[in-house]
């Protein structure tokens, strides 16, 4: 399997396009986060909520046991602290779903912000470096000497552009066909080179 060029110059492109995806990858995972802990300052009010239910339940607690101990009416006394303090578990009970709820919020933002971009970088970079493997490694396995270089040249005189075909040759198919070595290794120089790899030696 052939993951780079042979070439210096698309090789530095590839390598550099692996590093950009990471930064990329690096980068969004960053402001995923960002997005994440910007989302959970809004659970700051239903902590306060949270807070202030758990202390007014334990308050209201606290006033019933003192009053409790009233002779003859201290039953009586506590009931009413008592249900106030149901009504303080009511109010932590809702600054605890809250804050759930913004965390749940938090958590997907985060990861909706960092995978969707990340995912299609990731599936254009591999897609495009697939294409090469397939092509460069296929290739590499028809290419073993100077003798191969007559199929490429076929290619490159269907494959390549007019004008490349042109600068080589004012009969590129004739020469071809009276396999002229220089002009056979030109047209398979320009074919190899759109799969990144560098011919053999002559």
């Amino acid at each position: 399997m052939k993951l780079y060029a042979d070439l210096p110059g698309r090789r530095t492109l590839q390598i550099l396009a692996d590093v950009g995806l990471v930064a990329w990858v690096c980068a969004w995972a960053w402001l995923g986060r960002l997005v994440h802990d910007a989302t959970m300052r809004l659970a700051e009010p239903g902590r306060t909520l949270q807070g202030a239910g758990s202390g007014f339940q334990e308050q209201m607690r606290q006033a019933g046991a003192a009053v409790r101990d009233v002779p003859l009416v201290g039953q009586q006394l506590a009931e009413p602290f008592t249900r106030a303090g149901g009504a303080g578990t009511s109010i932590e009970s809702a600054g605890r779903d809250l804050v759930a709820a913004v965390g749940h919020l938090a958590l997907l933002l985060g990861w909706v912000t960092a995978l969707v971009p990340i995912l299609v970088v990731a599936l254009v970079w591999a897609l495009l470096r697939v294409r090469f493997v397939r092509r460069a490694t296929a290739a590499q396995q028809l290419i073993d000497d100077a003798a191969d270089l007559d199929l490429f040249a076929l290619r490159a005189l269907v494959h390549q552009p007019m004008r490349a075909i042109a600068r080589i040759s004012a009969d590129p198919a004739g020469e071809w066909r009276r396999r002229d070595p220089a002009t056979i290794r030109a047209l398979a120089v320009l074919e190899l080179r759109d799969s990144g790899l560098r011919p053999p030696a002559a």
